[in-house]
């Protein structure tokens, strides 16, 4: 359980290890259920198509303290393919993405950084961890140097 009390429902591990091991799903979102108590699978998908992942994230929503919709934030992990510089070959890193737009209302963002922690944890196998505020910072090439990098 999270700082913020909130669980990780075990279809987010399942999902997580059919990824890791099957290889067949390249993504998975994740995100708070709509009482903030749990954070639960919102979608997954086996097409590697980063942009279409991408615009998963730059349209969720989420709802603040009074039901009002508005910018969400989410969890993400992406299975992410790219070439070894030197000529070594492809290279495999599933990466975790916390994306908490600065736009999103307060207790939403809140909520997220504070429950993020909980599901890295549950997640066994992530390689690289991106912590994305902006729309730049879930552009491919940004995403690319970090993981290139290791971290």
């Amino acid at each position: 359980m999270a700082q913020s009390g909130v669980s990780v429902a075990p279809e987010c591990i399942q999902a997580f290890n059919d990824l890791k091991l099957g290889k067949s799903t390249k993504w998975i979102i994740y995100k708070l259920s709509d009482d903030y108590k749990e954070i639960v699978v919102e979608e997954k998908s086996t097409d590697g198509d980063y942009e279409k992942f991408r615009e998963k994230l730059m349209h969720a929503k989420s709802k603040n303290k009074r039901g009002e919709e508005g910018i969400g934030g989410r969890y993400a992990v992406f299975d992410f393919e790219y070439e070894a510089p030197g000529g070594e070959g492809k290279r495999n890193k599933i990466t975790f993405i916390s994306w908490v737009p600065d736009e999103a209302p307060q207790y939403p963002r809140m909520m997220y950084s504070s429950s993020k922690e909980a599901l890295k944890r549950a997640l066994n196998g992530l390689a690289s961890d991106v912590q994305a505020n902006e729309p730049e910072d879930i552009e491919y090439d940004a995403i690319l140097s970090k993981v290139a990098k290791g971290r």
